[in-house]
């Protein structure tokens, strides 16, 4: 049995009120639609943590623009799109540490950072909708399909072969859907990334990842993706 419900994938943007915790990190890009385990250990992501398991359980996952480095301790300058997420599960150990299962919600942009008034940053953000650029494309029952056999190509042998993993590039999943996990588990370049989360459109998202596995194909087939091992919620294909 999983250890949480349908009801705490939901997410009711009619209670959300605009701001936001935000989690900063320099090397991860989070996705709507995925599950990222994260290990919390700093005093001010503690904090934060504390705070969000106390009101909504919401975090967002932003993005240290570069040069970073120079001021982690403070408060660096983020990328505009940040990924808002929901916590799943949570498990606190005895040195006060936690560790978290993340579910990813919906794009946000980053409107505003909001005066520092705890050890954490908090920003006001818009929730970003997902859309098509043409209401109906003769192309795009084919274009989820190319998605889908080079998202399977790009796997593993072990990956590719693990029944969930089967079961979900079997199923007719929505397009959206798949744009966020193959843009969250393969290898893509950092700035391509940055550029998929920060995109709506889902026929562009499906573009940009196939003409980048295109390309990769062709000049490093050999670079291991994310293992999708406990990242995958449990979809309906209803």
């Amino acid at each position: 049995m999983l250890p949480w419900n349908t009801e705490d994938l939901l997410f009711d943007e009619t209670r959300f009120n605009g701001t936001v915790r935000l989690f900063p990190l320099p090397d991860l890009v989070m996705f709507p639609n995925v599950m990222q385990p994260l290990h919390i250990y700093e005093p001010r992501y503690r904090e934060m943590l504390n705070e969000a398991l106390d009101s909504d359980g919401l975090i967002a996952m932003s993005v240290l623009a570069p040069g970073w480095e120079a001021d982690y301790e403070g408060r660096p300058p983020l990328l505009p799109h940040a990924c808002l997420g929901k916590i799943i599960t949570h498990e606190r150990t005895d040195n006060g540490e936690y560790n978290l299962l993340l579910l990813g919600v919906r794009r946000v942009l980053i409107d505003e950072e909001l005066p520092p008034e705890q050890s954490f940053r908090k920003a006001n953000v818009t929730l970003l909708d997902d859309c098509f650029e043409t209401e109906a494309d003769e192309h795009r029952a084919g274009l989820q399909i190319a998605l889908t056999r080079r998202f399977q190509e790009n796997l593993p042998d072990c990956q590719s072969a693990n029944p969930p993993i089967l079961e979900l590039l079997s199923a007719e999943i929505p397009l959206s859907v798949l744009t966020d996990l193959v843009s969250f588990a393969l290898p893509l370049e950092y700035q391509l990334k940055c550029e998929l989360l920060g995109e709506t459109d889902i026929d562009r998202r499906a573009w940009m990842l196939l003409d980048a596995l295109e390309e990769k194909r062709a000049v490093n087939p050999k670079r291991t993706p994310k293992s999708l091992a406990g990242y995958l919620p449990p979809f309906s294909v209803n």
